[in-house]
């Protein structure tokens, strides 16, 4: 699936054999399947347009693999989901 950098640094090579560094933001089970909220590792500090990608983890010939989501209703729910578990985290760290 990836190299691992650290505890939230990876590596992923996509089909054309093109590798991205990759920070993991958040890893997250909806409905019995495991996603990653990522975005480019950068070096500099610029995060204000950051762009968030989300992968599934899929099985592939017995490894792990991350791949896009195709159904853009699950996208949706996954990304709700993600959204509503941040929000509630950033509640119960005010309180």
């Amino acid at each position: 699936m990836s190299d691992q950098f650290g505890d939230d640094i990876i590596t992923i090579t996509d089909e054309d054999g093109v590798e991205y560094v990759l920070e993991v933001l958040s890893v997250l089970e909806v409905d019995g399947n495991e996603y990653y909220a990522l975005v480019p590792a950068e070096d500099d500090d610029s995060q204000e347009d950051l762009e968030v990608t989300i992968l599934k983890v899929t099985e592939e010939n017995g490894e792990e693999i991350l791949c896009a989501i195709e159904d853009e209703q699950e996208l949706e729910h996954v990304y709700q989901v993600m959204m509503d578990e941040l929000y509630r985290d950033d509640d119960t760290e005010e309180e």
